[in-house]
């Protein structure tokens, strides 16, 4: 099989733990070629720079998760343009967005938390815009919130994706008829997910993009178990038999995409 890249992966979990070269020599073993390893906090995104350095086949992206806006946002904000300034410069900006799931529980602390999310979206928004570089977006309960406020920033949006695509056929046609991208995790794979597929099959292969969000949202048949790089290859085999092509040309395609959105080598 040619390779496969994970274009949506959080590898700070591995190093964390202290596994990162027996997860990367497995998902070496499996067949992925390369993977984008997301910065979601300020905590992130200097392992992530130094990582990209050591290891030829990680690629590393900066910015602040919706879950990670906190008071003072606004000082970690000002920081993502820095590394666009460094030799090894990132590859997108994000992962940013919109997430109403984590929301607290009192209706009063909700608005004031999701409007908070709101104007980091748009600052990120407004430097992708400067820098001109590719935008990973977060969307989880505000599709349609996420969507407006990349409309309004201008954004360029062939050069936004939509990871972890979990909605359907109606929202990926407004991400179509925009430009944008989505890309598809594990839970293409789950039984449930026939609106993901059938969003996929929309959006079609020769714009595919995959990814793992390990360490969350495990494919079949590892569901329910902590997701890692060298799953991604479960994924790719089930997606191809949904576009019915052979592993070989849906790795070939997919791989493809990724390294013209992100601009790999």
């Amino acid at each position: 099989m040619a390779g496969i890249v994970d274009t949506h992966t959080h590898l700070v979990v591995f190093h964390r733990k202290g596994v990162l070269d027996e997860t990367l020599a497995a998902a070496a073993e499996a067949g992925v070629e390369r993977l984008v390893t997301v910065g979601t906090d300020t905590d992130d995104w200097d392992v992530y720079a130094e990582m990209a350095g050591k290891y030829p086949q990680v690629d590393y992206t900066v910015g602040i998760h919706p879950c990670s806006v906190e008071d003072g946002w606004e000082a970690a904000c000002g920081k993502i343009e820095d590394y666009w300034a460094r030799e090894l410069k990132p590859v997108a900006l994000g992962e940013i967005g919109l997430d109403r799931f984590h929301l607290p529980k009192d209706e009063a602390e909700a608005k004031v938390v999701f409007e908070r999310q709101v104007a980091a979206c748009e600052a990120q928004l407004e430097i992708a815009k400067r820098l001109d570089v590719p935008v990973v977006i977060h969307s989880r309960g505000a599709f349609e919130e996420c969507v407006e406020s990349i409309d309004r920033s201008g954004v360029d949006w062939s050069k936004v994706v939509f990871h972890c695509f979990s909605e359907g056929p109606g929202e990926m046609k407004q991400l179509l008829d925009r430009g944008g991208f989505g890309s598809f995790t594990g839970v293409i794979t789950f039984k449930n997910a026939e609106s993901v597929r059938e969003a996929a099959k929309l959006q079609g292969l020769n714009r595919l993009m995959i990814e793992t969000d390990a360490p969350y949202l495990a494919p079949m048949p590892k569901r329910g178990k902590p997701n890692e790089p060298s799953y991604l290859a479960h994924t790719a085999a089930y997606c191809a038999e949904v576009f019915g092509v052979s592993l070989e040309e849906f790795a070939a395609r997919t791989t493809a995409n990724a390294k013209a959105f992100y601009g790999l080598d």
